[in-house]
């Protein structure tokens, strides 16, 4: 059906464009000659990954667990989808992150893509189930670490922590790290702009690595800025971890965080044995303890518990032979601003894209941003408060300022880049608490807007930054302090996640971290 000159007026409105009868015809002739080009491209074979497992039909279509099977809300779908008869990865079972497509099994994507069944497996998705991985379902994605909803019986119910069942296992991966630290699986992948892969494992006890930026491709995931986010695998230690990240990395031609990044790989199971503290230099980042409260960032101030565990963690290193030593990198702080300062207009530009972005290179699910913007346009009301103050935020430094913050912050990157990286021609990782305090309480009320995402947003003061700076960081348990988990978290050069999973390994080999 034609647009009529109504349309074309409303579309013009939205503009801030005004027309005269004469212009509207003349610009509706114009929007049916695009359509004209838009009806034949459906007519062509469009084009779809060969991953050798994107076929929806013949997988097991399985369920939404009920409570009694699913606790702590860990999971969205059960399925069980077995990968190849034999590889690397065969009898290890696998959680995947809800917002990572899956094919043939529903996405409910954080209320804005419910009912979505992806036709595609994500690039990781079939690099594991080529390597012998099965695929036991998606787990819950909490909207930007926040609380959803506080009644049982919803689809989007809080996720609760395995290990303190009322307190929360931090985000936004926090089904794949408790459907982990309940001994559902023995992997699981997550994503992580802000921490939310790292921040997970810390608070439920885990093991979670953010890769260096563009190493593991990114292609068939709901998309956030595309410049700041990283898909990585989690697990209970870091030898399943260098597992899963050897089947994962390399160079994917679809993703296009890949481009100008050559990811070699490499064995990172040879990062694991009883030599690992042998050499190892250990830089401890000042800027990562002693946090104040931040109230205009809504960060709260440091746990003293949780430094003297992470500290106590460190000497253990350095008792078995690291060469440990201070260091300060003062961007470490700034960096948090720089983040603030990019994620809204970032995230809000995904959003507008419908969850996949454009101008870019690379392949596009067509299915997903359609399911995406249908939701959206049917009502927008029914997002979650983070996902409001998105973009009400990013509306407004739009219109007042232009884009001018969003791009400032873009181009302090290599400025807050070099001060990580200065640290490390001395260190070979930089050693911190990977969240300054302990898990807290789920909230018994639903919270006001504000209070929901300042719930969400406090976890991020020493993760954030390698959104900015794209070093990779491990998150590897030391202690626990009234049940509740602390994580030690490791930073590292570009592309040497290898020495950053022998470092969490070299520490796991030194005790038993809940007896720290």
């Amino acid at each position: 059906m034609d647009p009529s000159c109504r349309d074309i007026a409303e579309c013009a409105r939205r503009h801030d464009i005004l027309l005269d009868a004469k212009e509207t015809a003349a610009y509706r002739r114009m929007l049916i000659g695009a359509l004209h080009s838009c009806r034949r491209i459906e007519e062509l074979k469009p084009f779809r990954p060969e991953t050798g497992h994107n076929s929806a039909p013949g997988r097991p279509p399985g369920c939404r667990p009920p409570r009694s099977e699913n606790p702590y809300n860990a999971w969205y779908w059960r399925t069980e989808i077995r990968g190849a008869a034999s590889g690397p990865l065969a009898g290890i079972r696998v959680g995947v992150k809800d917002i990572i497509c899956v094919a043939g099994v529903p996405m409910l994507v954080s209320r804005d893509g419910n009912g979505y069944i992806p036709e595609v497996d994500a690039t990781a998705v079939a690099r594991l189930l080529d390597n012998g991985a099965t695929i036991l379902g998606k787990t819950t994605a909490s909207d930007g670490a926040g609380i959803w909803d506080l009644r049982d019986n919803s689809p989007f119910v809080s996720v609760r922590n395995p290990r303190k069942p009322t307190h929360a296992p931090g985000g936004s991966s926090s089904g794949s790290a408790v459907a982990l630290a309940a001994g559902d699986i023995e992997l699981a992948l997550g994503t992580d702009q802000g921490g939310s892969v790292r921040i997970p494992a810390s608070w439920s006890g885990v093991v979670g690595l953010r890769p260096t930026y563009g190493l593991v491709p990114y292609t068939g995931v709901m998309g956030s800025d595309m410049t700041m986010v990283a898909l990585g695998p989690m697990a209970r230690d870091a030898a399943t971890v260098a597992r899963a990240l050897n089947c994962l990395a390399g160079a994917d031609p679809l993703d296009p965080r890949q481009r100008g990044i050559d990811p070699v790989r490499t064995d990172y199971t040879g990062a694991i044995g009883p030599e690992g503290v042998k050499d190892l230099r250990v830089g401890i980042l000042l800027e990562g303890f002693g946090h104040r409260h931040w109230e205009e960032l809504a960060l709260p101030a440091s746990e003293p518990v949780v430094d003297c565990k992470v500290r106590a963690a460190i000497r253990t290193l350095q008792r078995a032979g690291a060469d440990v030593e201070e260091v300060s990198v003062p961007e470490h702080r700034e960096a948090v601003h720089v983040f603030h300062a990019m994620y809204c207009e970032g995230n809000a530009a995904m959003i507008d894209g419908n969850a996949v972005g454009r101008g870019f290179l690379g392949y596009y699910d067509t299915g997903l941003m359609e399911a995406y913007g249908r939701s959206l346009q049917a009502d927008r009301n029914h997002l979650s408060p983070a996902r409001k103050s998105v973009l009400i935020t990013a509306q407004y430094l739009h219109e007042k300022f232009h884009g001018r913050y969003y791009a400032m912050a873009q181009n302090l990157r290599a400025a807050m880049r070099a001060g990580y990286d200065r640290a490390l021609k001395k260190f070979d990782v930089l050693a911190l608490p990977t969240v300054p305090f302990r898990a807290t309480p789920v909230p018994k009320e639903p919270l006001s807007p504000d209070r929901n995402v300042a719930y969400a947003m406090q976890m991020i003061g020493n993760t954030c930054q390698m959104a900015i700076t794209g070093h990779p960081a491990i998150s590897v348990p030391c202690g626990v302090e009234d049940g509740l988990p602390i994580g030690l978290q490791f930073i590292g050069r570009h592309f040497d996640d290898f020495t950053v999973i022998r470092a969490a390994d070299a520490f796991e080999r030194l005790g038993d971290w809940t007896a720290m």
